[in-house]
């Protein structure tokens, strides 16, 4: 499982990790973030249950278990959050946030100790000591009820599947040619995002973010200019088809 460290300051840091060439063939990867403030820590889309043990292994290289308090699952996929039975056990005191709308499907991956905390479709925010993550709707991308996070000191939006691209797990870790990246996320997007009226409000909301880095659930980071790249790029692209 592979670390990248996305963002360091006295307050706290981001930790990606990823490109998991462990991860059964057939299984599609994806990116987890953590969030590493001052004694406490919050895991962002904690993976599915065959990323357990390499994603304990890969966060306890950072931090003590015990700082990790908080999970938060952008929706209900089970690559998103289908391991949450086994961190149940592993942080009995922890809470989830989650969208209020997926409770009762989440809870069908095992909760029986984390506190679930759901989130009202207006958004909201994550604490952690005197640093605040902000939770930005999301809905309908492509979930009805999605939501990303936002950091505005370290200006990073984690957009969940906006922004995916399903690649090999040597992908590099950021989009260095955006034309050349495109074929990797086209035929995503098209099909898995139901909504141009959602996409539109997604698009017009992120836009008043200051943010350097967005780091969707799959496939590279974008990062700088790449960012604007991107919004321009879906907010011409026609997605709800399937053919």
């Amino acid at each position: 499982m592979k670390a990248t460290q996305l963002y360091q300051a006295p307050s706290h840091a981001w930790l990606m990790f990823g490109r998991d060439e462990g991860k059964p063939e057939k299984i599609i990867d994806t990116n987890q973030y953590l969030v590493k403030g001052i004694g406490q820590a919050v895991l962002l889309d904690p993976g599915g249950t065959e990323l357990f043990s390499p994603m304990l292994a890969a966060i306890l290289q950072h931090i003590e278990l015990e700082e990790l308090t908080t999970l938060f699952a952008s929706h209900q996929d089970p690559d998103i959050i289908s391991s949450l039975g086994l961190w149940d056990k592993a942080l009995p005191d922890a809470t989830l946030h989650a969208p209020w709308l997926w409770e009762g499907f989440i809870r069908h991956f095992g909760m029986n100790n984390i506190k679930y905390q759901g989130i009202k479709d207006e958004g909201g925010d994550i604490r952690l000591n005197d640093i605040s993550l902000k939770l930005i709707p999301a809905h309908y991308l492509h979930s009805s009820g999605n939501f990303h996070v936002y950091d505005p000191l370290a200006k990073i939006l984690m957009s969940g599947d906006v922004g995916a691209a399903l690649e090999k797990t040597n992908a590099p870790i950021f989009v260095d040619d955006f034309a050349a990246h495109v074929k990797h996320m086209e035929y995503f997007h098209r099909r898995w995002m139901p909504s141009n009226r959602a996409k539109a409000n997604w698009i017009a909301r992120v836009r008043e973010l200051d943010i350097d880095i967005m780091a969707p659930q799959h496939g590279r980071l974008f990062k700088g200019d790449a960012v604007a790249e991107f919004l321009e790029w879906f907010a011409k692209l026609d997605v709800g088809i399937a053919s």
